[in-house]
């Protein structure tokens, strides 16, 4: 089982590499639709001299090949999301083989956590995508980031299956570690839209320098921030029960429910920025671009926590599994 989650996981990173081309290859062929545009009918001269107007030039039809690019850009998006649906069935199937090789949940250490939350954060995005077609186009980004991260975690983060350490055999493992994982899988999608957002809030405004021009062919500022607002109010207050979670654990594991732990510390960091982002997007007076620079923030306090504290910092929760 352990043999066939690893292969699982190299199958899953070919398919989102997959997925990545084909929305790139979408992204770069453009939206461009065939219309005919029928003739405008001729203006007739009211008053003196009657007569009638030349009519107008009759608008030129798209070419036969702008129409074989338009379908070329939607078969490759199309591809895009079905090899991304085939590489979320492959990381699913590596994960719950993984399970059952540890015979426990696997979220043991970061190679499995990284795993889990990227699993989340994809699946999350195939049921906004169910829902919101129109924002086909993110899904570049959004495959992007898998292949970095779940690539990452086997070419860097891969250890074998061990068992869990003792502090974590208890039932508050899969109550706290299970509400983390997914907060921070929708956090993972949500950033995706934010920057999005910063991009093409600045193209829309004339800027037309890098990065801005990556976002010309992405759906509109608006909807990208409504998009961005809806999944962080979604994952804040599960975020917030599993920090409580983890209190109370930590007071049945240590007989303290805060103890300043390095990971303690950057959760409480991560609870604050974004408490401070819901809280700017709700005031009127705090611009959009502003109000998302902190969920972007927020996501890179998340990122210190998983990597930066397990790598370099020693603690109580120093589960990484790394040598």
């Amino acid at each position: 089982m352990s043999a066939l989650s690893d292969n699982l996981v190299t199958f899953a990173i070919l398919a989102y590499l997959v997925a990545m081309i084909g929305h790139a290859v979408e992204y770069a062929l453009g939206n461009a639709r065939t219309r005919i545009a029928a003739a405008a009918p001729v203006r007739e001269l009211v008053g003196a001299g009657g007569g009638t107007l030349p009519p107008p030039p009759a608008p030129v039809p798209p070419s036969a090949a702008a129409d074989r690019s338009a379908r070329r850009a939607c078969l490759a998006g199309l591809i895009g999301v079905g090899a991304t649906a085939v590489a979320a069935v492959l990381h699913l199937a590596a994960l719950v083989t993984r399970g059952l090789a540890a015979d426990r949940m696997p979220w043991g250490n970061m190679y499995e956590f990284v795993l889990t939350v990227t699993f989340i954060g994809v699946a999350a995005w195939l049921v906004v995508l169910r829902k919101r077609p129109s924002l086909r186009k993110l899904g570049l980004f959004l495959t992007l980031v898998m292949v970095l991260l779940v690539a990452t975690a086997e070419l860097v983060l891969y250890v074998p299956i061990v068992p869990l350490v003792p502090a974590l055999n208890s039932y508050w493992f899969v109550i706290h570690v299970s509400t983390i994982v997914f907060a921070s899988g929708i956090f993972l999608l949500g950033v995706v839209p934010a920057v999005g957002f910063l991009m093409r809030n600045g193209y829309e405004q004339g800027k037309r320098s890098f990065p801005y021009t990556l976002a010309k062919r992405l759906p509109g500022a608006v909807g990208l921030e409504r998009l961005t607002f809806a999944l962080h109010a979604f994952a804040f207050p599960i975020f917030t029960f599993a920090v409580i979670a983890g209190a109370i654990w930590a007071e049945a594991a240590w007989g303290r429910p805060w103890g300043w732990d390095p990971k303690e510390t950057w959760a409480f960091i991560s609870w604050v920025v974004y408490a401070g982002y819901l809280h700017a997007r709700a005031t009127p007076s705090v611009k959009r671009n502003v109000a998302t620079w902190l969920a972007v923030l927020g996501f890179l306090t998340m990122l210190m926590n998983l990597f930066g504290v397990n790598i370099f910092f020693t603690g109580l929760h120093s589960y990484g599994g790394l040598d």
